[in-house]
Order: structure tokens, then C-alpha cells, then sequence
């Protein structure tokens, strides 16, 4: 055995694949900030990775929960769950789409988008037709074939042994991603803004090419929303800035509020494909999801919302600007759309993330050295000052 816990350690009964910081317990926590057990509190600007958007403890979220907490909280999908179809309901008249699949978490919508991309081919006559292009740097989930799109090394390790179905080309390289596109190419699937691998929005200009390229050869698009999406970005979905629609897209995280959800948006031609028995989910669109969904809807898309999302990055955007003026020797360049910022560091931005923790701010870290800050939507101006002020004198202090 290699777990070296005791029995009253409680984390001996966990798998060692988390790294929490020893000591730091949170009991509660209120709108922007995370309450310790010793009554500590931190700003919270990771917001459980882009998951509870409108903070901690929000009263119309907490009302929606309880409500039907005390009604019911599952049913399975063999019977009707009304709060789910009215959920898809506002999904589809606010977005592209024309039907959704609910499922858990991203990677679950990843998989059935994956899944509905090579259904419509085959629905179509076209079983051959089957491999999809991914991205270099993206993240798409931990389950096989979400590695497997995403084809980052450092992840699959040795858990993906084969391709399964999946080709890779460099971010933003149009002639590699015209080299791959064959006659089996099914689909193509891409982040409108990178997360894990850094900050990184698409360019409008790449993306047209991708758009146009799939329409011509009859590839479905899908775009993975589930960091950037439910108004992240400033838009209700971050592909909308650039005004570029995909077939499919995958949401969670901040349409969950802190409550697990995962969605699959399609166009009705593709979700004319899934017929009964070619997809399914226990728990997706549960009562409880659904009614979280819903209450999450209702905040983002309250008149101004979004508009003050983007207001808030740019104060935010300026404010950093300012930092990487005053401390040029260890940050470089702010990037990000909306409340989804990253700042690439020269220092180690894991060395960076611990010092902020330390001095009560909670962020998290990106690829290209970059920490990452995901605060929560209706995030105060007060509390972006504070966090703008935590940022300064920690770099000065480093």
C-alpha cells in the first residue's frame, strides 16, 4: 500500500489523485467570498472552475433547490420531468439549437455530442464517416473519448491506447486542419475559449474558415461551452461574440449554479439521429437539475446582466494592464473575454496561485503559465477592486 493515512485520517478512504491545501477547510460561504471553519474568509474568484457563476448561498438559487427538494428529486427519463422540458425550452429559443440532451457534468455532454455527431452520419448512410478533429491544448473532460478528442498527452497517459476515431491539429492551423478533413470526417470540436491549455479565445477570422469549411464538406461543428458558456464571456454563449454557430455544443458548470448538470445542444437534423435507445442518462435533467437550471436562466439572462459582465472585464482587463506596467518582471499579458481572465506569468504561476491563497484570494491555474480568474458573474465592483489591490501587493511581495 502507498497511501500512508491512518484510520483517523478521513482522507485515507480517498484515491491520492487531489492535492487540496492541508488545513484550509471552507464551512460556508456567501456571495464572492468562502468562510473557514475559523471564520476566515477568502475571495473566491476560482468559483469551483467557472461552476457557482452567481456565488455562494444565492437566494433565488437556494429557494429553487429547496422548493423542489421538498416536492421531488428524481423520477428517471421514463416518465415526463416538466422542469427539464422547460428548461430545454428557454435553451433552445435562447441559442442555435432546436433540442438538448441532459446529462451530469461537461464531459457527459461531450460524449453525447461525440456521440450525436457519428449518429446523424450514420442516420444519413454514412457509418464510415465517423473520426473527428480536435485541437491541440483543449480540454474536453477525463472520461476515454473526451481524452481521446482532446489528445493532450499529459492527460491520457496510458489510459487511451488507441486513437478512437480522433484526429489532432495545431491550434489555429488552417492547413493542417484542411490536410486532416478526409472522406471519414465526421465532425470537428473545438473551445471558443481555450481553459486548461490557457485563455486563449478563438480568433473570429479562424473560426469563419473552420465554419465554412465544415459547411462545404458536410462536418458537423461542435463547440465546448462548458467553461466559457452561460454568460462567462459577456454573451450568453461565447461563440455569439463572434457571430459563428455551431451544430452542436456541449454546456455545464455555470448553468448548474453549483448543482450538477450537463447539456448537449443540437440542430434538429442531428437530433433527429438519436432515437430511442441510442443515448441515454439516469440522473440528466433530474427535477432538482432542472429546477436549478432554470433559476440559473433566470439570473443570466435578467436585463443587464451581460452587460455588466463585460463592463467588469474590462475593468478588470485595464486594471491587470496597469499591474503588468508596474510588474513587468513577473507578469506579461492579460487574455480572456468577460469574467474568464488569464494572466501569463514569468514568475511560476503555481508559485503565484499559493501566494494569492495565502493572502485570502482564491484563483486558479491555465496552461501557458497563466493563473486564471473565474469570479462569479455578479461579482461586486468592491470585490474586484479588492482583488485587483491582493494582486498587487502580493507580486510586489514576491
Amino acid at each position: 500500500m502507498t497511501n500512508t493515512g491512518t484510520k483517523e485520517d478521513p482522507r485515507v478512504a480517498m484515491w491520492p489523485n487531489y492535492s487540496p491545501p492541508q488545513g484550509l477547510i471552507f464551512s460556508h460561504g456567501k456571495g464572492s467570498e468562502l468562510i473557514t471553519e475559523e471564520g476566515e474568509a477568502y475571495l473566491d474568484f476560482l468559483s469551483g472552475i467557472a461552476v457557482t457563476g452567481f456565488g455562494h448561498a444565492h437566494p433565488h438559487l437556494v429557494a429553487a433547490l429547496t422548493e423542489q427538494a421538498s416536492k421531488l428529486w428524481h423520477l428517471s427519463n421514463v416518465f415526463r420531468i416538466p422542469a427539464a422540458e422547460e428548461l430545454a425550452r428557454r435553451l433552445a429559443d435562447n441559442s442555435f439549437a432546436d433540442s438538448v440532451f441532459f446529462a451530469n457534468s461537461g464531459t457527459e455532454a461531450i460524449e453525447a455530442g461525440i456521440k450525436a455527431m457519428r449518429g446523424y452520419h450514420a442516420a444519413q448512410g454514412s457509418n464510415d464517416r465517423n473520426r473527428i478533429i480536435g485541437f491541440s491544448d483543449s480540454f474536453h473532460g477525463r472520461t476515454i473519448a473526451a481524452l481521446a478528442a482532446a489528445g493532450n498527452q499529459s492527460h491520457m497517459q496510458n489510459f487511451v491506447t488507441g486513437d478512437y476515431g480522433f484526429d489532432h491539429v495545431d491550434w489555429e492551423n488552417l492547413e493542417q486542419l484542411k490536410n486532416a478533413i478526409g472522406p471519414q470526417t465526421a465532425g470537428i470540436i473545438l473551445e471558443p475559449i481555450q481553459g486548461e491549455g490557457g485563455i486563449r479565445p478563438v480568433s473570429q477570422a479562424f473560426l469563419q474558415e473552420v465554419r465554412e469549411l465544415c459547411t462545404a464538406n458536410g462536418i458537423l461543428l461542435m463547440f465546448d461551452e462548458v467553461q466559457c458558456g452561460v454568460g462567462r464571456s459577456g454573451h450568453l454563449f461565447a461563440h455569439e461574440a463572434l457571430g459563428i454557430y455551431p451544430d452542436v455544443m456541449a454546456l455545464a458548470k455555470g448553468l448548474g449554479g453549483g448543482f450538477p448538470i450537463g447539456v448537449c445542444l443540437t440542430t434538429q437534423v442531428v437530433a433527429d439521429a438519436m432515437v430511442v435507445g441510442t443515448h441515454g442518462s439516469t440522473f440528466g435533467g433530474n427535477p432538482l437539475a432542472a429546477a436549478v437550471g432554470n433559476a440559473v436562466l433566470d439570473l443570466v439572462l435578467e436585463d443587464g446582466l451581460l452587460d455588466s459582465v463585460k463592463e467588469k472585464g474590462q475593468f478588470f482587463n485595464q486594471a491587470i494592464e496597469d499591474l503588468i506596467a508596474k510588474h513587468p518582471e513577473k507578469i506579461e499579458s492579460v487574455h480572456g473575454l468577460g469574467l474568464m481572465v488569464g494572466i501569463k506569468c514569468k514568475i511560476s504561476n503555481a508559485n503565484l496561485l499559493v501566494s494569492l491563497r495565502d493572502n485570502k484570494l482564491l484563483v486558479g491555474k491555465s496552461g501557458s503559465n497563466m493563473i486564471r480568474l473565474l469570479p462569479p458573474l455578479n461579482v461586486s465592483q468592491e470585490h474586484v477592486e479588492k482583488a485587483i489591490s491582493i494582486l498587487d501587493s502580493t507580486l510586489a511581495a514576491m
